[in-house]
Formats: C-alpha cells, structure tokens, sequence
C-alpha cells in the first residue's frame, strides 16, 4: 500500500516522538521516585529498578574520559550526525520496509532521548536491571536503550527478510 509523502513525513516524525516521549516520561519518573542507592523489586530478584547517572555511553563506555573536547565529539557531536544522516535515510530513501523504518525511527528516538539527557544533565539517567540468574543479565538501561535495541532487532528482521527474498 502506498501512502503520500507527507503522511510517511508524519507517521516517521510521530514515531520519534513517541519513542522520545516514552523516554522522557519515564526518566521523569525515575529521578523523581526513585532514590539514589535504592533498590525497588518489580519482580523479585529478576527484574529492578535503581537509578544512576551515566556519564559515558551504552553502560558506561567512555565515562572515565578526561578530555571534554573529546568527550563531546564522542558523546554529543558524532551521535547527532549520525542520527541525522540515518533520518536523511529514512525521508529519502523510498525502498526501505516497513519493519526498517520502524527500526531506524526507535534508534533515532532512542538517540535523541539519551543525547537530549546528556546536554541537559551532563548524564544519562538509567533505572532498570534484569537478571535471569544464569541465562541472562543486563546491565542498567532506560527506555531509549531499549528503543535503540528495539530498533536493531527490527534491521536484523528486515535484512533477513530481504535476503530470504533475494535468494528465491
């Protein structure tokens, strides 16, 4: 089914929005109930909420990093070029599947919400920890950490679909 341009330019910037939006709210809630050192159950042992600032990126890479120049070339500078050149992507790139630009758009939200904390706060605020035992353990993420995980899963769908195609 084809849709015109500007509903495409409206559905892809909506989906951002919620994607940053979601976010947002829930890191609102989080620096505001939950404290600093405190551990809150959400199911059990297994899935917890505890806040922290991160400093650095994805759970803490370059944080210890003492350069501020450097620090924001890696941290600011280098992630909203590539989120942008990803939106110049998706607006004009008129091949791309449905489960791709629902996967780029949650990168993009995801991106956006963590840069958005990182000039405002200097830090990103993450609050959630699973632990599975054994089988599987996270380290702690928020909500635009789970966008952008959210997004790359979709892009694997999408290729691997894509390529079930091209081999037939």
């Amino acid at each position: 089914m084809k849709i015109s341009r500007s509903l495409r330019m409206l559905l892809i910037f909506g989906l951002i929005l919620m994607n940053v939006g979601c976010d947002q709210v829930s890191k609102s809630v989080a620096r505001t109930h939950i404290n600093a050192r405190e551990t809150i159950s959400v199911i059990g042992e297994y899935v917890v909420l505890m806040k922290i600032e991160n400093k650095g990126a994805f759970l803490g890479f370059l944080s210890s990093m003492e350069n501020p120049i450097l620090k924001v070339i890696f941290l600011i500078i280098l992630p909203i070029a590539v989120l942008l050149f990803i939106l110049r992507m998706i607006i004009i790139s008129t091949d791309l599947d449905k489960y791709m630009i629902f996967g780029l758009c949650c990168i993009i939200g995801g991106g956006i919400g963590n840069l958005y904390d990182r000039i405002l706060y200097r830090s990103v605020t993450d609050f959630m920890h699973i632990d599975l035992g054994g089988i599987f353990k996270t380290g702690i993420f928020n909500m635009a950490d789970v966008s952008v995980m959210l997004g790359t899963g979709l892009l694997i769908i999408s290729f691997i679909k894509r390529k079930e195609f091209s081999i037939s």
